[in-house]
């Protein structure tokens, strides 16, 4: 018996309705996965910038203290002998004899500075209403040994020889050297033979700029490093952390009449005016005074965030009044935050116990 031939079905293809359903679906899959990759690399972005904020600002922090512990390292010499000068110097020294004048001021500030301000010509893009602050010493390496560095003036001598040109001199300007160039270094040791070491001298300002290249409105903490063309003090300006928006300083003074203890007796903004004063002499009294500083230092991040608006008031410490020191809220897209710290003068106090 032979069976017709049967042929298989033809395949149909899916429908046009089928077709649409299919595309419909993975097009909305695949948004869905865009959107969620999208929010997770926005959100990925955020904490990026949240750890740059919080590395800026701990960094400013921490720099600032490293620097302010060393304040007033002159090495064997003491600078409490150093009568009191006539005025506060200026914080660009400009001549050596500002620079000298500085000597008994390891720490110096400016409240609220402007870019007009006096003394503050080597401070370039000023943000204003900020504080400055002048810290002085010198380099805890000798100029020339393995590891320091270069032997750039100006430099400072302590001498430790006892005889009636140097230690046992009635002038305490024989006590030491500071000079912008290499000669004038003829300080001694103790034998009263051997040259003296030889430091760095150095002077650190810091404050706030508005921005932290050319003008891209990255308000950044900057330093103004001494130097010198071997005729006159110079400075240069080296930005230290982006991102800073803000300091703001208190110092604690300690103005005890019989000489002090090293404890701080009050605490103030701006110590030229403490206690009532006016006067340049009292001025400067007060700064010789300062052996603590508390640090307020307000951080943002360097670009916005998308639909974020910062509402909020800072508080940076005390004004002179006593009252909050508060930066009221810039309604603007950066977060912010804020850094405080207290950090102790130990050269300044320690040369102060009984």
């Amino acid at each position: 018996m032979i069976r017709p031939t049967t042929f298989p079905r033809a395949a149909h293809g899916f429908s046009l309705v089928e077709l649409l359903i299919a595309v419909t679906l993975g097009l909305g899959l695949l948004a869905g996965l865009s959107a969620m990759f999208v929010k997770n690399t926005g959100a990925q972005a955020e904490i990026e910038k949240a750890h740059r904020q919080v590395e800026n600002g701990r960094y400013a922090i921490d720099l600032l203290a490293v620097d302010l512990r060393n304040a007033g390292y002159f090495a064997e010499f003491d600078p409490t002998v150093l009568a009191n000068p006539a005025a506060l110097p200026p914080a660009c020294a400009g001549t050596l004899d500002d620079l000298t004048a500085g000597l008994a001021l390891p720490v110096q500030g400016i409240d609220g500075a402007t870019a007009t301000g006096a003394g503050l010509s080597c401070l370039t893009g000023l943000r204003e209403g900020t504080d400055v602050l002048v810290v002085r010493r010198t380099s805890t390496c000798v100029a020339g040994q393995p590891g320091c560095e270069a032997a750039a003036g100006p430099f400072f001598q302590a001498s430790l020889c006892n005889n009636s040109s140097e230690l046992d001199s009635a002038s305490t300007a024989d006590f030491y050297a500071l000079t912008l160039g290499e000669t004038g270094l003829t300080r001694r040791r103790r034998n009263c033979t051997t040259l003296a070491a030889v430091r760095r001298y150095r002077t650190h300002i810091y404050y706030v700029a508005n921005h932290n290249v050319g003008t891209d409105g990255v308000p950044t903490l900057k330093r103004a490093e001494l130097g010198t063309d071997g005729t006159a003090p110079t400075w240069s300006v080296v930005p230290m952390a982006e991102g800073i928006e803000n300091l703001q300083l208190e110092y604690g003074l300690d103005l005890a009449p019989s000489g002090g203890n090293g404890v701080a007796d009050l605490s103030t903004p701006d110590p030229a005016v403490a206690g009532s004063c006016t006067a340049a002499a009292c001025a400067v009294a007060n700064w010789r005074g300062a052996v603590a500083v508390r640090l307020h230092v307000l951080a943002r991040n360097t670009t916005a965030t998308q639909g974020h608006i910062d509402r909020k008031t800072y508080t940076l410490g005390r004004n002179v009044n006593g009252n909050s020191n508060d930066v009221a809220a810039a309604n603007d897209g950066f977060k912010r935050h804020v850094f405080q710290s207290l950090v102790a003068l130990p050269n300044p106090a320690g040369r102060r116990l009984p």
